[in-house]
């Protein structure tokens, strides 16, 4: 079994190398551009909730939790009509994330019981911490190459170390974006709970970011990063473990915080340009043109007749007759499952079905 010291006793000289330093710079501002661009649209939930989709979506595909952006939006919208156990799974990810950034946006702390509390909406039970031994960690031949700690009350006892290292900056004094591929290692290594580990981690991860100030919401999709690397992701994962290579772990982190901020603001860009024009469009063409409409319709990939009476306040009679002129118009498509329908956003889909994630 791997003794896992705490993080503060590691040298923090050591993270200072050109190559970490040089990475360092373009990632950081990458990730201050994706800031300011992100905070540009004016409501935020339409990025969170799309935004949002999109890292369940890869994050949950790293666990080989499969599903297409199809079968996701149609149980976003329709959920009891498109049983899906993926696409739930994941839809229980973007609500988990969601859990987390309420959490630390009103304690500006992330405690161990917030990611338990993460971690039990993701999993849907309460077992919390592991309490009885026998987890280890298995390569594709089912060969063990790592046994986290087995002791129930050393599991505490670590997880309250990496809390106070997240939450007490003069513990570590380095980059936050170094300090997140740490904990983000230590967090994997203790391997806290029977399961959802690595998606709870991952949430971590643009937790913290949000926590530091660098993101305002958690709209970063690192996951589809690692998703593109995953051999690299747990081969590196395990050589910080056997061989204690720490800089070649920070640096594949920094890279995916610079692609993905640099692919979620063309992404952003695209929702942005995509909302002016069906603004634009929709106003000069119908009278029943409101802001609400269009955060509706950017809020959700597919929407329905119920959404739009709830957000717009409407009889079922009137949010019909709206998105039936859209879906004419060549806003929507209409999509009829058994007695219901929902309706697609052809602009929004597009964007979020062709960027990669």
């Amino acid at each position: 079994m791997h003794s896992l010291p705490p993080l503060e006793q590691l040298d923090a000289g050591r993270f200072d190398t050109p190559a970490i330093l040089k990475k360092l710079a373009s990632a950081s501002r990458q990730l201050a551009e994706l800031k300011g661009i992100a905070a540009a649209i004016p409501n935020q939930d339409i990025l969170i909730n799309t935004l949002g989709l999109q890292e369940a979506k890869a994050s949950s595909e790293i666990e080989n939790i499969i599903t297409t952006h199809d079968e996701l939006f149609k149980d976003d919208v329709l959920p009891e009509a498109f049983a899906n156990p993926a696409a739930k799974e994941v839809l229980r990810y973007r609500q988990a994330l969601r859990i987390g950034f309420d959490l630390v946006r009103s304690s500006g702390l992330i405690t161990s019981n917030q990611i338990v509390e993460i971690q039990s909406e993701l999993e849907r039970n309460n077992a919390g911490f592991r309490k009885l031994p026998g987890t280890a960690l298995k390569d594709g031949a089912g060969r063990t190459v790592y046994t986290p700690p087995q002791d129930p009350a050393e599991i505490v006892a670590l997880m309250r170390g990496l809390e106070r290292f997240i939450n007490e900056p003069d513990l570590f004094a380095v980059d936050p974006l170094i300090k997140m591929a740490l904990i983000h290692h230590q967090f994997e290594s203790i391997h806290p709970f029977y399961d959802g580990n690595g998606r709870t981690g991952r949430i971590v991860n643009v937790l913290y970011l949000v926590k530091e100030g660098l993101l305002d919401s958690p709209v970063l999709y690192l996951s589809s990063y690692i998703m593109r690397n995953k051999a690299d992701y747990y081969r590196l994962l395990q050589t910080v473990r056997t061989e204690n290579r720490w800089e070649e772990w920070v640096l594949y982190l920094l890279e995916a915080v610079q692609q993905t901020a640099a692919q979620t603001i063309g992404t952003i860009n695209a929702i942005k340009a995509a909302l002016a024009d069906y603004k634009q469009r929709i106003r000069a063409g119908y009278k029943f043109y409101s802001q609400d409409l269009i955060n509706n319709l950017f809020m959700h990939p597919y929407t329905k007749i119920e959404f739009i009476q709830r957000d717009l306040q409407l009889s079922r009679l009137t949010a019909t007759k709206y998105l039936d002129a859209l879906a004419e118009g060549g806003f929507v498509r209409k999509q009829k499952v058994g007695r219901s329908n929902y309706y697609v956003n052809l602009a929004l889909t597009a964007i979020l079905q062709g960027d990669g994630a």
